[in-house]
């Protein structure tokens, strides 16, 4: 299998927070969601992939090249979107697309104006007059028009409404149609992500708690309504983590299957991405 991310034992060290051992590979032609609360380690773990930051300890392959962030040709082949928009300005739509032709080589300027047309943007207006989700939408457009193989979003669709939201979610899966075509996207909406996400990764507090498939996942965990005395009566080994409120226990259970099969005095529902986030983050285990 080819891998476009292979991260090993990264480390960063900051005053009051450390990303800490962090190791994971992105299959190529596949899209990942990255998912974390806020603070807990996303866009520290991304500009150290690309190689804005300086790592403490481990190692980066980007599209099979180590240090590829540091490599010219591979950062050809990179389209990345921050949650912020970092063109000037004093920028129109035709300035953005004269400056990219005289950076990328494979520079498609009817595509990127197809992508601008599509998404609404204005061609006389300036960059500071965009709304944020414009910008958003801008960056989106030019990541998508240089030929990229991988693509890498740090909370980027937050500002764009459902609507826009799932436009560009369609684009990513026509993006990955091609093999080596891979989507590393970081978001708090966790409906997007598991929507369009072959694999869900979850950080917290510097550390990878799982990297798992999501049909797996989505299929094994599953969500117990039951007593105090039902929930002491579970096998430990099942529980991920738990819940208390006014009526009842909820507990996060990660193989629904075996305790369907050994018991039917248990209530079991699905669990969403959201609520294996919450229940995991909030135990500060590794999923079993």
């Amino acid at each position: 299998m080819k891998y476009a991310i292979e991260v090993e034992g990264l480390t960063k060290h900051y005053k009051d927070f450390t990303l800490d051992n962090v190791s994971f590979r992105v299959p190529a032609g596949s899209i990942v969601g990255f998912i974390g609360e806020n603070g807990a380690g996303k866009t520290t773990t991304i500009k150290a992939i690309l190689d804005l930051i300086q790592r403490d300890a481990g190692t980066v392959r980007i599209l099979e090249r180590e240090n590829g962030g540091r490599d010219k040709e591979v950062k050809e082949q990179i389209g990345v979107i921050f949650d912020e928009c970092y063109f000037p300005d004093g920028l129109r739509v035709v300035d953005v697309n004269q400056m990219m032709r005289q950076i990328y080589r494979c520079w498609d300027s009817d595509k990127f104006f197809n992508y601008c047309k599509e998404f609404g943007l204005p061609e006389k207006k300036e960059v500071k007059e965009f709304s944020r989700g414009m910008k958003v939408k801008l960056s989106i457009g030019v990541a998508l028009s240089h030929q990229a193989r991988l693509i890498i979003l740090d909370d980027a669709c937050g500002a764009l409404d459902p609507v826009v939201r799932n436009e560009i979610l369609d684009i990513f899966m026509d993006f990955i149609q091609e093999e080596d075509h891979t989507v590393f996207l970081s978001s708090h909406i966790t409906s997007d992500i598991e929507k369009i996400c072959d694999y869900i990764m979850l950080i917290h507090q510097g550390k990878l708690l799982f990297f798992e498939n999501k049909d797996a996942l989505l299929y094994h965990y599953g969500i117990v309504r039951c007593t105090e005395e039902q929930y002491k009566a579970l096998d430990p080994n099942l529980i991920v983590g738990m819940r208390r409120n006014r009526f009842e226990v909820e507990v996060l259970v990660n193989n629904r299957q075996v305790l369907e099969e050994h018991s039917h005095d248990y209530v079991i529902d699905p669990a969403s991405v959201e609520e294996i986030l919450l229940y995991v983050a909030k135990s500060s285990v590794t999923l079993r």
